[in-house]
């Protein structure tokens, strides 16, 4: 969810890793060919209506011959290099000509005030000086409308992780003055799909690293581990309760205590989730997501989907690439981890669709030709539009689980074989969820976290706590446009469980085009739901030991041509570690306070009968 520059390569939770390197200049836009003598910077500190002061950088354009419209940011990761942004990932738009500014949120580097993790809007009825993102963006955009000449009045945000939610949460405000918005990556709920948990499973290793990272210090630091594999560090640290009592002592990390004091879906959460607050389209939206964003890949389309029950003017956007958090917004994009896409998709996104969507709005050039949902279809790699996300014309088709590890569009059969597979789960021994050796999620000399969504899986191939079912090599290809969702029936001989599903494309074992890439298993959707939140998030309930219970996990959305002669498969495991803590197996009212002794190995079952037709469900366009 991190978005800003570091000490060598510093990404993150509200991370825009694309902001840090190996960007790619775009071509010249009309203004003429972007330099780092093109624009002058200066700083000011902004007042806001509480008296705290919100640091900012400025950057316009010399010898500007017309009053142009501001692009503003604001985020936690400091704005000390904002400046490489100009000839990195805004290229395009500062060809064009644009006052850029830059802004330190409350409590963060420059700024005064205290910093608050995701910090709710004020409620209704609330005093007037009560401050939120959303008063601190509009008293931003006044002081600046005021005090930065040359401006022509009009107002654009974007910004990826945190800097995206920033820009949502100053839409919600709606100044006057803001014509257009992009939230990228923006997380939209914290506790049901974003950085720090997922369907009530809790993101460990991430979240520890990200409280940390951000509240240790007034500026971003490192937790420094004493050992490169952290899978063995959380592992030795045990249950969750040792991280404050064995780690943290009595420094107080604000967000890992919210996290002990607030394990369920309670109204802490809910304050913060965004979806309560888009009742409408106040500017015109573009979302931005990444099929393989390892941090916030449910907030953005969250954010589209709420906001298109309000759309009537058609004026909401969506698109999604084959990206990691944030890895449109500098260098090619062409290639993530071992896949090659086929063509640069960042530069495509930058230079043919942010630009152009704010040069329309904030500097009426152009016509915009934006269709709603603009997704890139990975397999065939190559870019589809449609009127809406998930397409009009797609249908439901389902792979069934099989007995021998068989999976099939035909649904089970009475008597074909035994009626569930099983496994043990051991949370002394939990599944890892990328290769090890694990290094630190922000390690500054290189780690595995920005890209482990594509790892093969088949380094988990083989253990016994990992089920595997498989399709015969496909003889025509199988279009996803749209949910991906397991249905699972399962039972546990304990109280508690989680249940890991992931969507995988097997490829050919003979692959010319990249020979590395014989047998590959390509995860291309997947999640986690913990289980004593079948049938309520707010209110946990303890499963039924031996009891088939139905859950449902949703998988999220996808655009993916699965080729002929791949294979299909699905995976389903129930630790995936430290990315998510060991679920104890047993019951326990707070799993943030469970002891050693309350975990538990226990046997779960995959039941795939006629009356319990274990599946996943694929939304799908004719090919």
């Amino acid at each position: 969810m991190r978005v800003t520059l570091r000490r060598g390569s510093l990404l993150a939770l509200f991370l825009l890793p694309g902001q840090l390197a190996g960007q790619t200049p775009a071509a010249a836009a009309p203004a003429g060919p972007y330099t780092p003598d093109s624009y002058e910077q200066s700083s000011a500190d902004i007042p806001m209506r509480d008296g705290v002061k919100l640091h900012v950088e400025i950057f316009r354009p010399k010898g500007a011959t017309e009053p142009l419209p501001f692009i503003f940011s604001r985020t936690p990761y400091g704005v000390a290099g904002s400046k490489g942004r100009l000839g990195g990932s805004y290229l395009p738009m500062a060809e064009d000509g644009y006052i850029f500014v830059f802004e330190d949120i409350r409590g963060r580097y420059r700024s005064e005030g205290t910093f608050v993790m995701q910090r709710p809007p004020k409620g209704a009825g609330a005093p007037a000086n009560a401050i939120d993102e959303s008063t601190d963006t509009n008293d931003s955009i006044d002081w600046m409308l005021a005090h930065i000449p040359g401006n022509n009045g009009r107002v654009g945000m974007l910004g990826v992780s945190y800097d995206g939610w920033t820009t949502a949460m100053g839409m919600l405000g709606a100044h006057p003055a803001l014509r257009a918005v992009s939230p990228q990556a923006s997380p939209a709920d914290m506790s049901m799909g974003d950085d720090f948990h997922h369907n009530g499973a809790f993101r460990l290793s991430y979240g520890f690293e990200y409280a940390w990272l951000t509240e240790a210090t007034r500026e971003n630091s490192d937790f420094a581990f004493d050992r490169y594999d952290t899978y063995e560090w959380y592992l030795n640290v045990g249950p969750l309760s040792n991280i404050q009592a064995k780690v943290l002592g009595t420094k107080t990390l604000p967000t890992w205590s919210d996290f002990v004091a607030h394990p369920n879906y309670d109204g802490f959460w809910q304050r913060q989730a965004m979806r309560p607050y888009l009742t409408r389209v106040t500017v015109p939206t573009l979302n931005v997501a990444g099929w393989w964003d390892q941090e916030d890949f449910y907030g953005p389309v969250t954010i589209y989907r709420a906001l298109e029950t309000h759309d009537s003017a058609n004026r909401n956007f969506l698109v999604v690439g084959p990206w990691r958090h944030g890895g449109w917004s500098g260098g090619p994009a062409q290639k993530l981890g071992k896949i090659d896409f086929g063509s640069p998709t960042g530069e495509y996104f930058r230079r043919n669709i942010e630009a152009p969507f704010f040069a329309f709005y904030l500097k009426d050039k152009g016509t915009l030709t934006q269709p709603e949902a603009t997704v890139f279809e990975s397999g065939s790699n190559r870019w589809r539009t449609f009127d809406r996300w998930p397409p009009r014309e797609a249908k439901t088709r389902s792979l069934y689980f099989h007995a021998n590890g068989v999976l099939s569009f035909d649904p089970p059969a009475a008597g074909a074989g035994p009626a569930f597979d099983s496994y043990v789960s051991d949370p002394a021994h939990p599944v890892p969820y990328r290769p090890r050796p694990i290094e630190p999620t922000y390690y500054p000399k290189g780690s595995g976290w920005y890209t482990w969504l594509l790892e093969d899986q088949r380094f988990v191939q083989g253990r016994p706590d990992v089920l595997s079912w498989e399709t015969e090599p496909l003889t025509g290809d199988v279009v996803v446009a749209g949910d991906v969702t397991a249905k699972l029936f399962a039972s546990t001989t304990g109280r508690d469980a989680d249940w890991v599903v992931k969507l995988i494309d097997v490829y050919p074992e003979d692959y010319p085009a990249d020979f590395k890439l014989g047998g590959y298993e390509l995860m291309v959707a997947n999640d986690v739901f913990r289980g004593r939140f079948h049938q309520s998030f707010e209110h946990p309930v303890p499963l039924v030991p031996n009891r088939v219970t139905p859950f449902t996990v949703d998988l999220h959305t996808q655009s993916y041509r699965f080729l002929k002669g791949h294979r299909i498969m699905v995976q389903v495991q129930s630790t995936w570690f430290p990315i998510i803590d060991r679920n104890p197996q047993t019951w326990v009212p707070n799993i943030f306070r469970a002891t050693a002794a309350d975990y538990r190995a226990q046997t779960h079952r995959i039941w795939r009968t006629p009356a319990q037709p274990s599946r996943v469900d694929i939304q799908t366009v004719a090919p």
